[in-house]
C-alpha cells in the first residue's frame, strides 16, 4: 500500500480589523461579501444560498457584539476545504447565549437561534480582554474549472 495521506488544500484567511468598534453592521456584511466575491466569483462558486446565510450570520453575530458585547474590533475569514469559518472579536469577555426559551413573534432576539441553525458549529472562546464569537459553515463541492475550485 502507498502513502495515502490526504492532501488538505490550503488556507486562505482574511483579517479585517474594524476601527475602534464603530463600523457598522453594513460595512462588515459588504467586507465579507467582497471576500466571497474574490474567494468564490459573483455568485458564489458555494451556491447563492450558502453566500447568503453566511452574510446573514455576519450580521447578527456582529449585531450582537454592538448590542450586548462590546465593541467589535475584528473580523476574520477563513477557507479551508470544504469549510468557512468567520470569526468576531469584541470588547466583553461575557460569552454569548441565547435568552431563555426563542420566540418567533418577538421583533428581536433571534440571533444565536439563526447561528445555531444555520451554522456548523458555533462558540466563543476568550481573546484577550473579550472574546472572539466564531461559526463555521459548510462548503459544497465546487467542479474543477469553476472559481473557488
Amino acid at each position: 500500500m502507498g502513502d495515502e495521506r490526504k492532501v488538505r488544500p490550503p488556507s486562505t484567511t482574511r483579517r479585517i480589523p474594524l476601527a475602534d468598534g464603530q463600523v457598522t453592521v453594513g460595512e462588515c456584511r459588504d467586507r465579507t461579501a467582497e471576500v466571497l466575491d474574490e474567494w468564490f466569483g459573483r455568485d458564489g462558486a458555494t451556491g447563492r444560498a450558502v453566500v447568503d446565510d453566511v452574510l446573514l450570520l455576519v450580521s447578527e453575530v456582529v449585531t450582537n457584539a454592538h448590542t450586548h458585547g462590546g465593541a467589535p474590533y475584528e473580523l476574520v475569514l477563513e477557507r479551508s476545504g470544504d469549510r468557512l469559518w468567520v470569526q468576531v472579536s469584541d470588547t466583553s469577555p461575557v460569552p454569548p447565549r441565547p435568552h431563555g426559551r426563542h420566540r418567533a413573534g418577538h421583533p428581536s432576539g433571534h440571533g444565536l437561534y439563526l447561528v445555531e441553525r444555520l451554522a456548523e458549529a458555533w462558540g466563543s472562546v476568550p481573546r484577550g480582554e473579550g472574546k472572539a464569537v466564531w461559526f463555521e459553515i459548510w462548503l459544497p463541492r465546487v467542479p474543477e474549472g469553476r472559481p473557488g475550485g
